[in-house]
């Protein structure tokens, strides 16, 4: 039996989510009926993480396991043939036994992308969160370089999260201005349920004055989830990179 891993890109506006729904329609669901159909086979996909509703994915890593014998070339053409125009498959390979969509992915990178001017754009409604109050950038850098390191970061997970230990190491954690836009770019080891999204909520407290840049040490040094900043909505952020 051969082990496929896939990258693929996904607009996510449209789905609920990565993981399988019932009643729902969610990438894993499309990725698994389209694959099994390539293969004539039923297939079970495992992904390097769960998106939430809405949420976009630059290269997302994916693997599964089959008897098929398509070319490992000739994948990504035919699965591209079938998916829905919001799925591409950028890369297949062919990966070994013991290779996995999620145990084998080393490092993360998610950028957000925060559309801050006076009138919101159409166009970008679904792909930026729209904030149309200033934001001072310099200040939100300022709080970005408390978070970096390897700390306890339970303030920034959402209820419901389930893991074995809430301590990651976030060893990137850029705020850039791109035309009207910010770009709030960082990448760990591990992220907790609604992690990424909350750490932005706060970086836009910051901007705003709600908070300064300092008050990110007494945040994470309290481990309470109520002294951090808004969820940020799902529809600005992008999973970047998957390394493994």
């Amino acid at each position: 039996m051969r082990n496929i891993a896939l990258i693929i890109s996904y607009d996510g506006a449209k789905y609920f989510g990565y993981q399988t729904q019932d009643g729902f329609i969610t990438i894993q669901q499309v990725m698994e009926e389209k694959i099994s159909k390539m293969t004539k086979e039923k297939v079970t996909v495992y992904g390097c993480g769960r998106t939430d509703t809405g949420v976009h994915a630059l290269n997302y890593l994916l693997t599964f396991k089959t008897n098929s014998t398509v070319p490992v070339d000739r994948i990504s053409y035919a699965l591209n043939a079938l998916l829905p125009d919001d799925i591409t498959v950028k890369k297949a390979f062919e990966a070994e036994d013991d290779f996995h969509g999620r145990f084998s992915v080393r490092r993360k990178t998610y950028v957000y992308r925060i559309l801050n001017t006076e009138f919101p754009d159409p166009f970008k409604s679904k792909y930026t969160w729209y904030y149309k109050y200033p934001l001072d950038i310099e200040k939100m850098k300022e709080a970005a370089a408390y978070i970096v390191g390897e700390k306890d970061f339970i303030c920034f997970m959402a209820s419901g999260g389930q893991v074995k230990t809430t301590v990651r190491n976030v060893d990137e954690l850029k705020v850039e201005k791109d035309g009207d836009e910010i770009v709030i770019t960082i990448s760990s080891n591990g992220f907790l349920y609604n992690m990424v999204r909350i750490i932005t909520g706060t970086l836009v407290y910051v901007g705003c004055g709600k908070l300064k840049p300092a008050d990110i040490i007494e945040i994470i040094n309290s481990k309470d989830r109520r002294k951090a900043g808004i969820t940020a909505p799902p529809n600005g952020l992008y999973l970047k990179n998957v390394e493994y």
